[in-house]
């Protein structure tokens, strides 16, 4: 049994999209304002997006719980560490399924097991302030612009530089914070960044 077939033989639960990629996904979230949005992970660009929406309440006022093949991904411990709520397993049963979200719906974070709490705690500590202080003016304006989803062409349009400068900028952030990719950069923006970014 598909997953919307699932919520809608449940009484509780009602279905109000169902969604092709990450962008009307999330266009949806924000028009529809539902309490829970379940995204499949093996959607494209669906962590980029998420890594962006998830930091900003403001247009992401929904809970929002991932589906994956694995709780090892990286990328769900990152987006785990920057404010997910919940993480459930393709192939979980469907008494489980129904079981998790209704605990998010009442307000608990249903994280995956232990396993892949470890990874997120180091998500979590993968970039003290320390490795923040080593960062530029420049490098931190561009941190930011990058958690804002904008290409390296567009944050050279908004700084007044060539794109072949952001991308020399961006060489020097990966090596001092020790990443290997602007998504991982984005969700650590979003997940230290104060009133005013980071």
């Amino acid at each position: 049994m598909g997953l919307n077939c699932l919520l809608e033989a449940e009484r509780d639960f009602k279905v109000v999209a169902r969604c092709n990629d990450a962008a009307s996904c999330f266009e949806a979230v924000r028009g529809l304002a539902p309490d829970i949005a379940i995204l499949d992970m093996s959607m494209p660009d669906i962590f980029e997006q998420a890594t962006i929406d998830i930091g900003n309440s403001a247009t992401c006022a929904a809970r929002l719980v991932f589906l994956a093949t694995s709780v090892e991904d990286r990328d769900l411990a990152m987006l785990a560490a920057a404010g997910a709520y919940g993480v459930m397993l393709h192939d979980e049963e469907p008494e489980t399924l129904i079981q998790t979200l209704r605990q998010v719906a009442d307000g608990q974070k249903m994280l995956p097991p232990p396993s892949c709490e470890e990874a997120i705690s180091r998500a979590q500590t993968a970039m003290p302030e320390k490795y923040l202080a080593m960062l530029t003016e420049r490098e931190r304006q561009i941190m930011n612009l990058v958690s804002e989803g904008l290409s390296n062409k567009e944050i050279g349009r908004r700084l007044k530089v060539a794109d072949g400068t952001i991308k020399v900028h961006l060489h020097h952030i990966f090596r001092k914070l020790e990443i290997s990719n602007r998504t991982i950069l984005a969700t650590l923006a979003v997940h230290y960044a104060g009133p005013g970014g980071v």
